[in-house]
């Protein structure tokens, strides 16, 4: 529950004023709901507001866009450089482009499956330095990151709606994650 007086919001645990009084931070905590009511305290519900995935959509609960799309000015320059609707350029007159959530996504799983292939980078490396075999359950767990990544980018991509990505980043009712998983690391 939250309280009220006079229309405004008191946080718990806090200490408030009313009238000329000045009350302690646990008053709210230890008064009755009739001492509340004498001073003029209404109990309301919780605001009840859902919780979006950000990844998906905006706080309001709007989706976010799922392509990416070319950058465009949202109003004349009073200069008279550009128009509204007229496409954004960098200092390098490239298109600016504003990435939608499947790019943002897919970025991410870059992200991952870089950092999964990171750990066992000094393997590649001392092969190239010293010509000493990338141990068989190395060399087959950084393939399989690749194809997990890959093929994650394609589950991504294939998806048509907003609604099949929330499904897709979810899981089962066992748990178990609707899209590919990585392999396991061999050395946990």
């Amino acid at each position: 529950m939250a309280f009220k007086l006079n229309g405004k919001p008191l946080a718990v645990d806090v200490p408030f004023t009313a009238g000329d009084v000045n009350y302690p931070a646990n008053w709210l905590r230890l008064s009755t709901v009739k001492e509340k009511e004498a001073i003029g305290i209404t109990e309301v519900e919780d605001d009840k507001t859902p919780e979006y995935d950000s990844r998906f959509y905006f706080t309001n609960g709007t989706e976010k866009a799922l392509d990416d799309v070319d950058a465009t000015y949202a109003q004349d320059d009073p200069d008279g450089k550009y128009k509204k609707g007229d496409l954004v350029k960098d200092e390098n007159g490239d298109q600016v482009v504003i990435l939608g959530v499947k790019s943002v996504l897919k970025a991410q799983e870059k992200v991952t499956a870089g950092s999964l292939l990171a750990r066992y980078d000094w393997y590649v490396v001392r092969k190239a330095e010293k010509s000493t075999a990338i141990p068989t359950a190395i060399t087959t767990y950084r393939d399989g990151v690749r194809t997990a990544c890959n093929t994650r980018e394609t589950e991504i991509t294939n998806c048509a709606d907003t609604a099949a990505l929330v499904t897709l980043y979810g899981s089962k009712e066992d748990g178990t994650p609707n899209m590919t998983q990585y392999p396991v690391d061999p050395n946990s």
